[in-house]
């Protein structure tokens, strides 16, 4: 992709969009916290009625009139940029959309159609921290996940209801979203969402042009805690698990939770692989050394 032009008009899609296990999710729980306003927190198992999920066979089935077995790869290439413009044109005001997706393309088909895109939220987490939430979440060998972070053009596979995503290595991923030209697009750290909630958030709030309201962004932050919705999930369970149950989704939910399960190896592997990224956003200091920050 050259470059997205910057939506003109009301509507279009604005991209939630993050490396798997970067914190998407707890994007997701905390803007339909802050749109809903309510006394009490919005059950996690409702964020779908907040943001659509582009990787949803569902759509598919829908526009091509045909079940998800019986669509190949072609004809899902050719129907993506229809999905999205069917998400655009869903509502006249701007819709969410959660990817993984890389911003590339796919079979010469753009992964994230142009067209169809007002802007969009990324969400950043150290690499380190990715590649052990990873691991538990998809039940993979820590050495897998770090291959899955440090190999560009990296898919993870789908299954009946979901298609395959398109991540890439670590770096790709992030350089492909924030170094976008021509894309109105806000990032935000994992660890800041973390350890500096308030602010973090407000500057969100302020980005999508709605008012900030500080009771409002106080119950939304603490309606979208990892403390909530892993209390949510141990009573309720939640729809985005894995329906083996071998793993919760809601984890650990602190940052350098990598100390103690990486092998020396295993860091420099993805130091070596994403190095300049890292040490853009602060996760390496000048000497390459990794930061607590």
């Amino acid at each position: 992709m050259s470059g997205i032009e910057q939506g003109t008009r009301p509507g279009g899609i604005l991209w939630l969009a993050s490396y798997p296990k970067s914190g998407n999710t707890w994007l997701r729980a905390f803007l339909a916290n802050y749109w809903a306003g309510a006394q009490k927190p919005v059950p996690i198992n409702e964020l779908p009625n907040f943001a659509l999920g582009d990787g949803m066979l569902v759509h598919y089935e829908q526009l091509s009139g045909k079940p998800a077995a019986e669509l190949d790869e072609e004809e899902v290439r050719a129907l993506r940029p229809k999905v999205h413009e069917w998400f655009a044109t869903h509502s006249s005001e701007t819709v969410m959309v959660k990817t993984h997706n890389y911003l590339g393309h796919e079979g010469g088909v753009p992964l994230i159609t142009p067209h169809a895109t007002f802007g969009a939220v990324y969400v950043v987490r150290n690499p380190l921290d990715v590649a052990v939430s990873y691991a538990h979440h998809f039940q993979a060998s820590l050495d897998n996940a770090v291959r899955a972070l440090t190999e560009e053009n990296t898919i993870l596979p789908g299954d009946e209801k979901l298609l395959p995503s398109f991540v890439g290595s670590w770096s790709q991923h992030v350089r492909s979203w924030t170094e976008m030209p021509g894309l109105h697009c806000h990032v935000m750290r994992y660890e800041d969402m973390l350890n500096k909630p308030g602010p973090t958030f407000g500057k969100l709030i302020d980005f999508l042009g709605v008012p900030r309201e500080p009771r409002r962004l106080a119950d939304a932050v603490k309606f979208s805690s990892f403390k909530e919705l892993k209390k949510q999930e141990e009573r309720d369970s939640f729809i985005e698990a894995r329906p083996d149950g071998s793993t919760k989704f809601f984890r650990a939910g602190r940052t350098g939770g990598w100390h103690g399960e990486l092998s020396e190896d295993q860091v420099q592997q993805i130091v070596e692989a994403n190095a300049q990224i890292m040490r853009k956003f602060g996760y390496l200091d000048d000497k390459g050394n990794v930061t607590g920050r």
